[in-house]
């Protein structure tokens, strides 16, 4: 079974920080690049952040460049989105999904998300 479990999320303030996690089971991780979307309400879902063992490529949104990290642990086959200096626009749903490659356009797999609130 195709599993992906997304944990991390959660209250914050506004210029603090928080590291979402992914973790993958039921398919073949090197294959696949692991990547972050957000939904926030009445707003269209953003592609954030992708790493690819494919191609050893990452992709940040512009929105989020400088601010935000994405890594992997090929070990756990769990992927890493440590946010800093949080505002209050990225007060979201964060998904995890795995695709073909980055950015992530399309994808095989998603996750049930994590629910990450900024606070003023």
């Amino acid at each position: 079974e195709v599993q992906l479990v997304e944990s991390g999320g959660g209250l914050v303030q506004a210029g603090g920080s928080l590291r979402l996690s992914c973790a993958a089971s039921g398919f073949t991780f090197d294959d696949y690049a692991i990547g972050w979307l957000r939904q926030a309400p009445g707003k269209e879902r953003e592609r954030v952040s992708c790493i690819s063992k494919i191609d050893n490529s990452t992709y940040y949104a512009d929105s989020v460049k400088g601010r935000f990290s994405i890594s992997s642990d090929n070990a756990k086959n769990t992927v890493y989105l440590q946010m800093n200096s949080l505002k209050l626009e990225d007060t979201a749903v964060y998904y995890c999904v795995a695709a073909p490659g980055c950015p992530p356009y399309e994808y095989d797999y998603y996750g049930q998300g994590t629910q990450v609130f900024v606070s003023s």
